[in-house]
């Protein structure tokens, strides 16, 4: 997502605003609505005035004063709850030294300045002063070259500072990131926006919020160079701008947005414009596209206006909202999208109704003619966009590409050898008395952070909930949270005491853990308990009636104006006296626990829950009356048709229909449904159960159906994955007997891999995101790969070995997987002629071999789902063989 600022030459304005094509008046106007927004806002956040507007008092340039108005006019609630006035001046003031520094910076326009420079946040990250460190590091390395140089070569830098390793959905702020060394797309695209705009070159994050064609998501980086939007993979340069491995995968998508910090005006077409924000749509910025429209009628045939509609796309296990539209009197809704398949859905809060869009489709009408109670089932069948070709770089320029990505990794990887090691981890627990295990694991998970980790362990070396409390927050939360944090919550929580009735296991999980939802730690818990004692000043522990008439009274529902969902903090909700529901439902949970309850967010449904008498107790903030819900039982069977093994959000999900949408229940991971039969409570009510098959050309085929739980009710659900549609063939030859080299220098073949069944190959570029995918994907399907007992072969280009690179690191491979070198691309080039296809570098090229050397399956680039999709392929060649 995106952001942007605005800054103005005061005497000179005029000439600047008339060079970019803007009047004085244009901007005169402009200003007067930034001014009024601002003084609103100013208004909603009084109870905040000093922190935030003090600033304002300082001596400031008329660019300085008119770039703070503009941020603080637009920034949503969590950035005026939980930061202050100075923060920001450091923000617009390093901006505009950027674009001072840099020739380029003289060439901006206004208002790519203003959205793409200036704005200090990129997504739902944690803020931090990442734009004054990565100016200082970076403006004598790029200073000089021109725009695109100096873009390809901070990507550069920042892949010497961070790399692509899948972690939890908190989005670490950037020097955070920098901290661990590595971090998921999505915040690998923060760091590299923001050092983009600490250079003054305008970037943005863009993403697809689902792909067509496999499960999961991406997030990349646009630039602005000379006039125009260009493409680069965060972290991962190469040597042109608008290339990355996810080209492919972006050429079928069916939707790439950004969000824009304030009103912009710019050329994109808009999926929403919001008084704070709009969402643009850069779809075809990368690929062909269309317009899906539909029309929205009532029963009567009556355009329904007000109506929502949700422009679905298929994607783990769910149809997932790519845009969101509001009908006006006319009932109409569009949205340019790819040329694949949509189902679209429109309510008016209570009757609902949908279609499937294709990419040849007229206007729709969406007849609002359902409503919940009925029981019935139907199949999809869902098409992708189909693949298409892709830039290709001169072998010449990936081979230097690769040789100084070697040089970067190495230096990434000398910093992270400063991070402790397993003996002296275990030295130090050796001398604290502590379990060495334990201590082991926590220092390995703070990475960057085993300082702060270490010294908390020794502070807290003979507390009997150290290790219980550690184990109640996420990996990330150990790599980025200070030890003062660590400490004030797990001595406050002591020190204030608990229910006696809560058992003893959940203490450090429920009461003293900071680790609420996905929000950043931080030490609320003094603040609280001030807070509250002040409430009631009588009583030893505050009622859960009285935490929530405190919430209502203090803290106002607004699900409009944090619109980039990041969580605000307990504190800063308090304080600002107003946040969206996450953020209001983790200030219950914190509340309870500064008081000693025991307290959680419930991961299925995100409510608020508290633990008395032995059980988990719903709240709902909105309406005090409404506690605990009616509930029935769900029973998942696996049917022994199944290829492969169901796993939840990968080919089942649950919803439940809520205000005229089905919102899918969150279970993935849920150990209830590890293995089938599996059971979950759930409350009583109408659901939709959708179960998917994904065929090897990224199209599904889906079973869906709608049933009542009623109260108390126990109801089975066999989960039988859908056939796809389509059969085997021989896509080409492979010789069996080509050659194959080990990592120790020695020969084999592929026929003796095989082991008188099939092979299959994977070639992989392993410092690369996509690789890494289907490298933690196989390890879902091991048993299976162990027990069919045909050759697992992982080939890396010599081209693409570098000495950092270590296979030892990938766990839990098929017991049979042999790792190898596929010199001069020999086997790669013969299999790519066999399938008559121009590979261009869009690893992994994944194939599965019959004995004689027939390709029954291939897969080229990022996609999830394959070892999966193997397994069907060597399945159903097993079916022929033995009819």
């Amino acid at each position: 997502m995106k952001k942007r600022i605005f800054s103005v030459l005061t005497l000179s304005f005029a000439l600047v605003c008339a060079s970019f094509g803007q009047t004085t008046n244009d901007h005169s106007a402009y200003s007067q609505q930034v001014h009024k927004q601002f003084l609103a806002r100013k208004e909603l956040a009084t109870s905040r005035n000093q922190a935030l507007f003090d600033v304002f008092n300082q001596k400031l340039t008329t660019q300085e004063k008119e770039a703070l108005e503009f941020l603080y006019a637009y920034m949503p609630l969590s950035d005026l709850a939980d930061y202050n006035g100075e923060f920001y001046l450091n923000q617009v003031r390093t901006a505009f030294k950027a674009r001072e520094y840099f020739d380029w910076g003289k060439t901006i326009p206004e208002d790519i300045f203003r959205h793409f420079v200036l704005v200090y946040r990129v997504n739902n990250e944690n803020l931090d002063n990442a734009r004054e460190v990565f100016f200082d590091e970076l403006k004598d390395r790029v200073k000089g070259m021109t725009m695109e140089q100096a873009a390809l070569e901070v990507n550069h830098w920042c892949h010497e500072k961070v790399n692509y390793r899948a972690t939890d959905g908190r989005t670490s702020a950037p020097l955070a990131l920098v901290r661990t060394a590595w971090g998921r797309c999505g915040e690998e695209s923060t760091f590299t926006t923001m050092a983009m705009r600490s250079v003054g070159i305008p970037a943005r994050q863009c993403y697809t919020p689902r792909w067509a064609h496999t499960d999961d998501n991406h997030a990349w980086v646009e630039v602005w160079i000379d006039g125009k939007w260009n493409y680069l993979g965060a972290c991962e340069p190469e040597p042109e701008l608008n290339v990355g491995w996810f080209s492919g995968p972006a050429k079928r998508a069916m939707m790439v947005h950004t969000n824009v910090f304030g009103v912009y005006n710019g050329k994109e077409e808009k999926n929403l414009q919001a008084d704070l924000y709009s969402v643009i749509n850069l779809l075809s910025n990368y690929t062909e596209t269309r317009r899906a429209k539909v029309k929205v009628v009532d029963k009567n045939g009556k355009a329904v206006e007000g109506a929502t509609v949700k422009f679905n796309v298929y994607n783990y296990a769910e149809f997932y909202p790519i845009t969101t539209y509001t009908t006006k009197a006319d009932g109409q809704a569009s949205v340019i999208t790819g040329k694949g398949d949509l189902l679209v859905w429109a309510t008016d809060g209570t009757n609902y109704g949908y279609v499937k869009s294709e990419p040849d489709s007229p206007e729709l009408t969406i007849v609002l003619d359902k409503t919940a109670g009925k029981t019935y089932q139907e199949t999809f069948v869902i098409n992708p966009p189909v693949p298409q070709k892709i830039k290709e770089l001169s072998p010449e320029k990936i081979a230097a590409n690769a040789v100084r990505l070697a040089y970067e990794d190495s230096l990434r990887n000398a910093y992270m050898k400063t991070f402790i090691n397993e003996t002296d981890a275990r030295k130090f627990a050796a001398d604290n008395g502590l379990n060495a295990d334990d201590t082991w694991k926590y220092l390995e998970m703070s990475q960057g952070n085993w300082r702060d980790v270490k010294d908390f362990m020794q502070q807290e070396k003979n507390n009997t909930y150290l290790f219980p409390y550690l184990a109640s927050l996420t990996a990330k939360d150990v790599r980025d949270t200070p030890c003062e944090y660590l400490l004030s919550h797990l001595r406050l929580g002591e020190k204030s005491g608990f229910e006696t009735t809560i058992p003893k296991d959940m203490v450090a999980g429920s009461v003293f853990s900071p680790r609420i939802s996905r929000e950043l730690i931080r030490p609320w818990r003094p603040f609280l308990q001030e807070q509250i004692d002040a409430q009631y000043p009588t009583e030893a522990r505050a009622t859960i009636e009285q935490i929530v008439n405190y919430i209502n009274s203090n803290v106002t529902l607004d699900e409009i104006e944090n619109y980039y969902k990041c969580p605000i903090s307990p504190q800063g909700a308090v304080e600002l006296g107003r946040a969206d529901k996450e953020s209001r439902n983790g200030l219950f949970v914190a509340i309870c626990r500064a008081e000693g309850i025991a307290a959680r967010i419930e991961p299925a449904t995100s409510r608020p829950q508290y633990y008395t008498n032995g059980e988990w107790i719903n709240v709902n903030l909105n309406d005090e009356s409404e506690a605990q819900y009616p509930k029935g039982t769900i029973v998942f069977n696996n049917s022994d048709s199944n290829i492969v093994k169901p796993a939840y959000s990968s080919h089942y999900t649950i919803a439940k229909f809520v205000d005229g949408d089905f919102l899918t229940l969150d279970f993935e991971g849920d150990a209830a449904l590890k293995t089938l039969p599996g059971q979950v409570s759930v409350d009583a009510g109408y659901y939709r159960l959708i179960i998917g098959s994904r065929a090897n050309d990224g199209s599904v085929t889906t079973d869906i159906k709608y049933f009542t739980l009623n109260e108390g009710e126990t109801k089975t659900l066999d989960i039988v994955l859908p056939k796809t549609e389509g059969r085997i063939q021989i896509q080409g030859i492979v010789d069996m007997n080509s050659r194959i080299t080990l990592p120790n220098g020695t020969e084999t073949s592929l026929k003796l891999i095989a082991n008188g069944k099939g092979i299959i190959i994977c070639f992989a570029d392993p410092d690369k995101e996509p690789t890494k995918h289907v490298l933690q994907d196989i390890p879902n399907q091991q048993a299976e790969l162990n027990e069919w007992g045909g050759g697992v072969l992982f080939l890396v280009p010599d081209d693409k070995v570098s000495k950092a690179f270590d296979a030892s690191v990938f766990k839990n491979l098929p017991k049979q997987s042999v790792w190898g070198v596929d010199n001069n691309r020999g086997l790669l080039n013969a299999i790519t002629s066999a399938l008559q296809i121009e590979f261009s570098n869009n690893f992994p090229l994944t194939i599965y071999l019959s004995d004689i050397g027939g390709i029954l399956y291939s897969s080229e680039g990022y996609q999830i789902g394959i070892p999966e999709n193997i397994l069907k392929t060597i399945n159903a060649e097993a079916a022929t063989k033995n009819p």
